[in-house]
């Protein structure tokens, strides 16, 4: 399971980032972004990639490794909010995967302590890229965050107008969910009203809780509706509930990309 697999690979961590046949793979900036008229501020972290390597989007599929992110070192912050541009799929031996190739721009919406002030962006981040084989990577970043920064960056514009559309932005009008018993979890069922699905696209489900794990769903079109099936399952193997209301559907490869957020 991916939480299995993300854990075996960061506990490589020291060895992977001393491999020099892998310096270079893949390079961290912190875009500074601007001061919005509230006193938040908007940056952003860009990735290049190498030709050749991907890494991972929040969900990576069984095949992948989560990203994540601490912020401690930072000054004047409160809280920072990541946006993730719409993403790709890809299979390798069978296996599926989500994230990006060459380059990548994640929006950051920086709440601050003192918007009036300048703040101090420090942030460790131990993401995973992958070509033949998997590493984890631990990349240290910083950047100053001026309070006179008004001035929009295009660069973060142009990432943030690629984010996933809303269900009612595609024109899905219902969202039903269906759940049975399974083994070893639950079943799964989303069924979508969504004008122009082929039953190509692929289906990305995500309950808030990270001891849930979901698999890889099967998505087709059945009576007209774009169905995903999938199980659910805790990783403790103990007894769980699922709110369906704080899920999250994410659909890929079709007419446009777009997140729904709960089951009608």
């Amino acid at each position: 399971m991916t939480k299995i697999f993300a854990a075996l690979l960061l506990s490589l961590l020291p060895m992977a980032s001393q491999a020099e046949s892998f310096d270079g793979q893949v390079r961290a900036t912190l875009l500074p972004g601007w001061r919005l008229s509230n006193g938040d501020h908007v940056a952003a972290l860009r990735l290049e990639l190498a030709d050749g390597w991907k890494t991972y989007w929040r969900s990576p599929g069984d095949a992948g490794i989560p990203p994540s992110f601490d912020w401690s070192g930072s000054r004047n912050l409160d809280d920072v909010t990541v946006s993730w541009p719409s993403p790709d799929v890809f299979w390798q031996s069978g296996m599926r995967s989500v994230g990006y190739k060459h380059e990548v721009i994640l929006p950051l919406r920086v709440d601050l302590r003192n918007g009036a002030r300048d703040a101090r962006l420090s942030g460790t981040i131990d993401i995973g890229i992958c070509k033949d084989v998997c590493l984890p990577q631990r990349l240290t970043i910083q950047a100053n965050l001026p309070a006179a920064a008004r001035k929009p960056d295009a660069r973060i514009a142009a990432a943030m107008a690629d984010l996933p559309y809303r269900a009612a932005d595609a024109g899905i009008t219902r969202v039903h969910c269906q759940v049975s018993a399974a083994e070893r979890g639950l079943g799964l069922t989303v069924a979508l009203d969504m004008p122009g699905a082929t039953g190509r696209e692929e289906t990305v489900i995500e309950f808030p809780d990270p001891e849930l794990w979901v698999a890889d769903p099967e998505t087709s079109i059945q009576n007209g509706q774009l169905v995903s099936q999938t199980r659910v399952s805790h990783t403790s193997r103990a007894a769980f509930a699922l709110d369906r209301s704080a899920m999250t559907i994410t659909v890929l490869g079709g007419p446009m990309p777009v997140e729904i957020r709960g089951c009608h």
